[in-house]
């Protein structure tokens, strides 16, 4: 018989979650697809009798995470792979961010994540292994304008995500950071909460909607391939980048921190430490 992985995946209910659902599903796993509002997997689990369980769950919620994870777990008898993807985008300038709407963004796509982590480790370890999917971005290594608290969201998941692979890999838990390139899937939309514009930042908003353009990205399944890959990986990487124009977007990236770091070499060497 055919082992068939268990996956829990947060933020299924559309975009990149909803996609990797699917192709999971269509590969023959089981899936426990956490939303807020699981209306819209409703057809999805019609489609896939048995093998799909809608949950309903907030993931800023910890008590609720934790309580959710449990009913995963009991859904199918195990859990292999999880994918943290429940996320959302705060989009304006750091000035024009209110404290709850900062706290709200944060409680999502960072500390929702760390609960979902907190909670299916005693699992995964329980059971000698299983996978740790979590989906941050291609630009979490670097901050821009309009968009800094999704940047800084995604940054601290990223680095908190390496930390958390070197204490688990002993225990058989792969933990991968993925970072997604640009997907069309309605963050920018349906996902955004949006601050009330200052006049005095009008021109550097004007000047990064014409940079974004109205183009969108490719559609979230494309990128399922990937996921479905790096999930069968017996040894995956710690970090991988999701899209080949932001693979070289990436690099990029990097190139120009590095520069940047060789121009002003000689005044970081001034001090000895």
């Amino acid at each position: 018989m055919t082992h068939t992985r268990v996956w829990l995946i947060t933020g299924a209910s559309r975009g990149l979650g909803r996609a990797f659902a699917e192709a999971a599903l269509a590969s023959g796993d089981r899936v426990v697809a956490a939303a807020r509002n699981v209306e819209p997997l409703e057809e999805l689990a019609e489609k896939y009798p048995g093998h799909l369980v809608p949950l309903s769950l907030d993931v800023a919620d910890r008590r609720g995470v934790f309580d959710g994870v449990e009913r995963a777990a009991a859904a199918f008898g195990r859990l292999d792979v999880v994918v943290n993807n429940a996320g959302g985008m705060l989009y304006g300038m750091v000035e024009e961010a209110t404290e709850e709407q900062i706290r709200a963004h944060m409680d999502v796509n960072f500390f929702g994540a760390v609960w979902v982590a907190q909670a299916v480790l005693p699992h995964l370890r329980a059971q000698g292994g299983g996978r740790l999917l979590q989906v941050t971005s291609m630009g979490s290594g670097g901050g821009m304008a309009t968009v800094g608290f999704y940047g800084a969201g995604k940054a601290a998941l990223d680095s908190l995500s390496e930390a958390l692979a070197m204490e688990v890999e002993g225990f058989g838990v792969k933990v991968t950071n993925v970072q997604m390139g640009g997907y069309n899937t309605g963050l920018f939309t349906a996902g955004t909460t949006t601050t009330e514009p200052l006049p005095r930042y009008q021109p550097l908003r004007t000047e990064m909607e014409a940079m974004w353009g109205d183009a969108v990205g490719p559609e979230p399944e494309t990128a399922a391939p990937v996921i479905m890959k790096l999930a069968a990986l017996p040894d995956p990487p710690r970090r991988l980048i999701v899209g080949s124009q932001s693979f070289d977007h990436v690099l990029e990236m990097g190139q120009a921190r590095s520069d940047l770091y060789r121009s002003w070499e000689h005044l970081s060497r001034i001090a000895p430490g």
